[in-house]
């Protein structure tokens, strides 16, 4: 099992920052990727961008057009932790920010559309909150 718990969410003006954490504890060795996914109200499951957190490739990034250029997800992997920077921060940004963590087995590909799917991933945060005003 794989534990993920998410922090620094909270509510912020329109252009302004937040930084996102999301640590992994347990069996963190069983996954490859770990990504950053968004829900507002009403609205479908967003997969806003990822990260390769495996051992034998260069970390691939992964974001989607919302967030590209506003977003940057990176990694400490001395303390597991993963993070999601986001700046220029918009109203449309707001939503339940969730952290996920899955092993994508390498045939197929790891193309941007399945990586940011979210069907794969296998453990779930709780969520941390993200309001953004305007």
């Amino acid at each position: 099992q794989v534990q993920l718990v998410e922090s620094g969410g909270g509510s912020v003006q329109a252009g302004g920052s937040l930084r996102l954490s999301c640590a992994a504890s347990g069996s963190t060795y069983r996954t490859n990727f770990m990504g950053w996914f968004r829900q507002a109200p009403g609205k479908e499951r967003e997969g806003v961008a990822a990260i390769y957190t495996g051992l034998i490739y260069t970390a691939g990034l992964y974001y989607a057009d919302s967030v590209k250029g506003r977003f940057t997800i990176s990694q400490d992997k001395s303390k597991n932790t993963v993070y999601l920077q986001m700046s220029s921060l918009k109203p449309e940004d707001t939503a339940m920010y969730f952290c996920a963590a899955g092993v994508f087995t390498s045939s197929g590909g790891w193309d941007r559309k399945r990586i940011l799917n979210g069907a794969e991933y296998n453990y779930w945060g709780q969520g941390t909150q993200v309001t953004v005003s305007s």
